[in-house]
């Protein structure tokens, strides 16, 4: 294990009357019930490796990304947002700000269409649902609320209604000034 760095240690320091959430105690959970390194054997012979461009991001911590994205449905940038935001999150993938940024959306977007192109997200999350109901657990997935703040835009003056003029009873010829 790394030693940690000042960002990470302030998470769990400073916090002397933190309760554990939800979230974490159901990271804590999948932590030790999916069999990480079983799931990495799937993807690893489709997995870029080492030596073209830049390097790749550990195959585990791309896995662990997915499954957050699909735990708690959130799309590509709204999971690097969330990375960013969350220390649990941060602490289940293994990220530690101190040392390393966040894979960003496009980062998590390639990894998400190297597992379509090689059809293998149904292969994983069956292996991982195999694990979870050998031991009696049952996913849903959830949301995390992601709210924006929009600027508001000025309301513009609407033009004046013009009158409706009733309809012409009268035959057609009378009622475009033609009289009969």
């Amino acid at each position: 294990m790394k030693q940690q760095t000042l960002a990470m240690a302030a998470d769990q320091t400073f916090e002397n009357y933190r309760k554990p959430t939800r979230r974490d105690e159901f990271l804590k959970t999948m932590e030790t019930v999916v069999p990480w390194s079983v799931v990495c054997e799937v993807i690893e012979p489709h997995y870029p490796k080492a030596g073209n461009g830049r390097p790749p991001i550990g195959r585990e911590r791309m896995l662990r990304i997915h499954f957050i994205q699909h735990w708690f449905n959130l799309a590509d940038l709204s999971c690097e947002e969330a990375l960013y935001d969350s220390a649990s999150l941060r602490r289940f993938v293994g990220i530690d700000l101190g040392r390393e940024p966040v894979p960003d959306a496009t980062t998590i977007l390639k990894f998400r269409k190297l597992l379509n192109e090689n059809k293998l997200g149904d292969a994983l999350f069956a292996k991982v649902g195999q694990e979870l109901q050998a031991r009696g657990f049952k996913v849903n997935t959830g949301t995390i609320v992601d709210a924006t703040i929009q600027l508001a835009r000025p309301v513009q003056p609407r033009t004046p209604i013009r009158p409706v003029t009733p309809r012409c009873t009268k035959p057609a010829k009378a009622c475009n000034g033609i009289s009969a």
